[in-house]
């Protein structure tokens, strides 16, 4: 449980300081009115705020590569994921919040709290758009408190893709998974499973991502992207 001692604002300062070392930020807060589902606690109450936690660009890249190189599996199956708990956990621990990772279950609609904490919307690759980081930003776990949390984070006002007459994103992609912004994924595994593939989208990362001109200067590097690639499941 939360010390009774920490203000709202303190609680928020404290979670930012454990998290900037890792290149983590709060992304956003979500409080939960009494009338509405919330997720339960460790001690089985629900939870009165949730504060999503997340990346800014390549923002957690030094810090999750550096803790990879130094184990000797370089982190297991899903070193992300694993990294992701090593650090947010303690974090959790320290403050009395209750923590989750989109990886695990109980699965919480991270989509959704992110669409409400932070006003985003969906592209039509299906990724989440940030009307300043574009498609690159992401995820990595939320902590769930006892009381409600002040605001963190950026609103956005408008959806970046209505003032998009272009929308590259529909005709970069190389196996056209993108029709009428409805993203199939079905032809997009097809690709990827190609030869085509390995010289583009498997090397370089998703293509039409790419072609994406919002946010372009918080685009991940080729490491980056190559991990990401390599860990779809084709």
């Amino acid at each position: 449980m939360t010390a009774p001692s920490a203000t709202a604002d303190k609680i928020v300062e404290i979670v930012r300081a454990a998290l900037a070392p890792h290149g983590l930020f709060l992304r956003g807060t979500l409080n939960f009115s009494s009338a509405e589902a919330a997720p339960l606690l460790a001690d089985g109450r629900p939870a009165a705020s949730v504060v999503l936690i997340g990346n800014i660009g390549g923002s957690l890249w030094q810090a999750f590569n550096a803790w990879r190189e130094g184990l000797p599996d370089r982190g297991g199956a899903d070193p992300l994921d694993t990294w992701s708990k090593v650090v947010i956990g303690p974090v959790a621990a320290a403050c009395g919040a209750t923590a989750y990772f989109p990886s695990d279950p109980p699965w919480q609609p991270f989509q959704q709290w992110a669409m409400r904490a932070e006003g985003l919307q969906p592209s039509p690759l299906g990724i989440l758009i940030h009307p300043r980081y574009g498609l690159w930003h992401g995820y990595r776990g939320a902590l769930a408190f006892d009381r409600p949390l002040p605001e963190t984070g950026e609103r956005a006002a408008q959806h970046p893709c209505d003032r998009c007459a272009a929308k590259p994103c529909m005709s970069a992609c190389p196996a056209n998974a993108l029709v009428e912004e409805r993203f199939d994924v079905s032809l997009c595994r097809g690709h990827l499973r190609s030869e085509a593939a390995r010289a583009g989208c498997l090397s370089a990362g998703c293509l039409s991502r790419d072609a994406c001109p919002v946010g372009s200067d918080y685009r991940y590097r080729q490491e980056q992207l190559r991990f990401h690639m390599a860990a779809l499941s084709l």
